[in-house]
């Protein structure tokens, strides 16, 4: 798509009216209205401010300024140069923090950046081509030789985890190892503890997701750590002996 039609289908995805994002943008409805029939030519200054105004991603506010015809403004470091130091200490910092309880940072692709001890608590038993990076924590999840015999409550817990992602390859290799079963009426959505048999016994574990909200730099704009928090005083017990 070019770039008029790319700023209208992300508008509408956006749930914003042309009145909405010109107003969030600083500029005109018709302004608006001419960039999204291509009849005028945004300046890269007015592409970041949509980009901006739409509260997209990084990457999506790059993609949009790429078919505008400018290059890039926000830059993708990957996590292990050297100038991504002040990144991984940070977020070991946390983790360490964070025990004795499991953690783990997660990038873009689902896939394991950073991870503390406690991990292992969860991963105990899972097949060991699984465990090779780079380790994908919704396949790890899932996979029948991962941590799906284990977990009590899989079929809930599957369609939590498979609501919140994008119906692409690996939604439809997920599928293929877990039964359809149709919310019940107790689903409630992402409110979903996991109820894991472990080597200390079955855990109910919640879950945090927590992101960098400033970051200027698309790797680190992407990661996630996913914290897990004892959701009953009996887990907790287990988790600090």
């Amino acid at each position: 798509m070019d770039f008029s039609q790319t700023l209208r289908a992300t508008r509408q995805r956006r749930h914003l009216s042309q009145l909405d994002l010109a107003l969030r943008a600083g500029t005109t409805q018709r302004h608006l209205s001419f960039m999204e029939s291509g009849r005028s030519r945004p300046g890269r200054s007015m592409v970041v401010r949509l980009g901006e105004s739409m509260e997209l991603p990084l990457r999506e506010r790059n993609d949009l300024l790429l078919a505008a015809g400018y290059a890039p403004v926000y830059p993708q470091t990957p996590i292990d140069d050297p100038s991504m130091e002040h990144v991984r200490t940070a977020l070991s910092h946390i983790l360490t923090g964070h025990l004795p309880y499991p953690a783990v940072v997660v990038d873009a692709r689902h896939e394991v950046v950073l991870a503390n001890d406690a991990l292992s608590l969860l991963t105990d038993g899972v097949a060991d081509h699984l465990l090779r990076p780079p380790v994908n924590v919704l396949r790890l999840s899932l996979h029948p030789e991962g941590l799906a015999p284990r977990i009590v409550n899989l079929a809930q817990w599957a369609q939590h985890i498979l609501d919140r992602i994008p119906r692409d390859e690996l939604y439809a290799e997920l599928t293929g190892y877990v039964p359809h079963v149709p919310p019940g009426p107790d689903h409630v959505g992402f409110a979903v503890p996991i109820q894991l048999r472990s080597p200390r016994g079955e855990l109910r574990l919640t879950t945090t997701i927590t992101t960098f909200a400033t970051a200027l730099d698309v790797t680190v704009a992407e990661l996630k750590l996913e914290a897990f928090l004892p959701a009953d005083a009996a887990t907790a017990a287990l988790l600090a002996g």
